[in-house]
C-alpha cells in the first residue's frame, strides 16, 4: 500500500493463514468422527460374530466354513478397530503440525506487531514535528512607521522565532532520517514476513494433500484386507461338499444296516387247524436313497461363483 502505516496486505496474509489452520482443523476433527464411527462399526462386527447364533446346529463341512465365516467377521471387526486408531494417530499428527507451524507464526507476528507500532509512532511523530515547522510563519518588517520601542520588540521576537524554526527543522530532519531507517527496517522484516508465511503455506498444502491422500490409501488397504478375509470364506466354501455333509449326518445318526424283518400270520382262532402261513416275497435289497439333487438357483438369484471365476470388478 501507499499508505505507511497501512497493515491492509499484511492483515489480509494473516487472515489467509488462519483460515489454512482452520482447514486443518476441520479435517483433524473429520478424522476424530471417522475413528469413533469405525471403531464403534468394529466392536458391532464383533458382537455380532460372537453373540448371534449362525448355524449352529450344521454339521461337518458346512460347518467348518460357517466357523471361518464367524471369524474373519470377527478379523474385520478388529481391521476396522484397527483403522480407528490409525486415524486417531493420523489426526493427532495433524493437529502437531498445526500447532508447530502457529509457534513458528507467533513468532514472526509479535516482531512484525512490534515494528508496525514503532513505524507508527514515529510516523506520527514526524507529522507532528512537520505541523510545527509549518506553524511558524517569517515576520516581516512593518512598512509603516513605529516607535523605536516596538521595533526593537518585533526584532527580538524575529530573532526567537527563527532560532524556534531552526530548532524545529533540525528536529524534522532527524525525524525523517529515524522514519526512513525504521521504514527501511519494516520493509525488509515485512518481505521476509511474507516469504516465511509463503513458505509454511505450501508446506502446509503439502501436507495437506499428503495426508488426504495417505487417509484414501488407508481405506483402500481396509477395503483390500477385507476383501482377503472374505476370500477366505470363499476359499471354506469351495471346500463345502454337500455329499460329504449328507453322508456324514447319515453315519453319524444311523441305526443299523438291516430293514425290519415281515411280520408273520399266526392262527390263535383255530389252533386245531393246520394254516399254511401266507409268507411274503422275499424281500429285495433295500436302497438307502436315490441320487442327490443338485442345488438350483432359484429365479433372479445369483448363480453360485467359485473363487475361480470370482472378479473384484
Amino acid at each position: 500500500s501507499t499508505d505507511l502505516t497501512s497493515t491492509v496486505g499484511y492483515d489480509s496474509i494473516i487472515q489467509h493463514l488462519n483460515d489454512g489452520r482452520k482447514n486443518c482443523k476441520e479435517f483433524e476433527d473429520f478424522l476424530k468422527e471417522r475413528a469413533i464411527i469405525e471403531e464403534k462399526y468394529g466392536k458391532e462386527l464383533i458382537n455380532l460374530s460372537k453373540k448371534k447364533p449362525c448355524g449352529q446346529t450344521e454339521l461337518n463341512t458346512l460347518k467348518r466354513s460357517l466357523d471361518v465365516f464367524k471369524q474373519q467377521i470377527d478379523n474385520v471387526g478388529q481391521g476396522h478397530i484397527q483403522l480407528a486408531q490409525t486415524l486417531r494417530e493420523e489426526a493427532k499428527k495433524m493437529e502437531d503440525f498445526r500447532e508447530k507451524q502457529k509457534l513458528h507464526r507467533k513468532k514472526i507476528e509479535l516482531i512484525m506487531e512490534a515494528i508496525h507500532k514503532n513505524r507508527n509512532l514515529q510516523y506520527k511523530k514526524t507529522m507532528e514535528v512537520k505541523q510545527m515547522c509549518c506553524c511558524f510563519l517569517p515576520c516581516g518588517l512593518c512598512s509603516t512607521f513605529l516607535p523605536l520601542s516596538c521595533f526593537w520588540q518585533l526584532f527580538l521576537k524575529l530573532a526567537q522565532t527563527k532560532s524556534a524554526l531552526e530548532d524545529t527543522d533540525r528536529s524534522y530532519q532527524q525525524s525523517v532520517t529515524t522514519l526512513e531507517k525504521i521504514r527501511e527496517e519494516w520493509q525488509t522484516e515485512h518481505i521476509k514476513a511474507c516469504e516465511f508465511f509463503e513458505t509454511q503455506e505450501c508446506e502446509r498444502i503439502n501436507y495437506f494433500r499428503n495426508a488426504l491422500w495417505l487417509h484414501v490409501n488407508q481405506l483402500s488397504l481396509g477395503c483390500v484386507q477385507n476383501d482377503e478375509k472374505y476370500e477366505e470364506i470363499r476359499k471354506s466354501l469351495e471346500m463345502c461338499s454337500i455329499e460329504k455333509d449328507v453322508d456324514f449326518f447319515v453315519n453319524l445318526r444311523k441305526t443299523g444296516s438291516l430293514a425290519p424283518a415281515p411280520v408273520s400270520y399266526e392262527n390263535y382262532y383255530n389252533a386245531q387247524r393246520n394254516v399254511t402261513p401266507v409268507r411274503s416275497p422275499a424281500p429285495g435289497p433295500i436302497s438307502r436313497r436315490g441320487p442327490l439333487p443338485t442345488p438350483t438357483s432359484a429365479p433372479g438369484e445369483p448363480d453360485y461363483a467359485t473363487v475361480d471365476g470370482y472378479s473384484l470388478v
